[in-house]
């Protein structure tokens, strides 16, 4: 399933993965989202509900990875690698940015918008 975000003035792709956390994450699409910054690595923003914890979770990472967070129910794309492990519970990752990560590599939060593509 193919979802386009749209980063201020610039559009990036992504593609998820079948897994149930996906699927859930699609019906709750589109959304507009503040994504706040963290580590200088990851853009973050809370759902607006917690969705399926029924997948494989994960303690490390790629750039490009679309995660889910399940302690606070947040989204969150991870666009620079630090090597740094991910506290437990882990994360699910329920999709990969297929190009143009690097949009989201500015300072503080920035605002997306997350659509399905038809």
């Amino acid at each position: 399933m193919k979802i386009r975000l749209k980063i201020e003035d610039k559009v990036i792709t992504g593609t998820l993965i079948d897994n149930k956390t996906a699927q859930e994450f699609i019906s709750l699409l589109p959304l507009s989202l503040t994504m706040n910054d963290l580590f200088s690595r990851e853009k973050f923003a809370n759902l607006p509900k917690a969705i399926s914890t029924e997948a494989k979770r994960t303690y490390t990472y790629e750039v490009g990875d679309i995660i889910y967070w399940s302690p606070r129910h947040d989204v969150a794309i991870f666009y620079r690698q630090d090597g740094r492990e991910i506290p437990a519970p882990g994360i699910i990752v329920i999709g990969k940015i297929d190009s143009g990560v690097e949009a989201l590599n500015v300072p503080g939060s920035a605002n997306v918008r997350i659509e399905l593509v038809k």
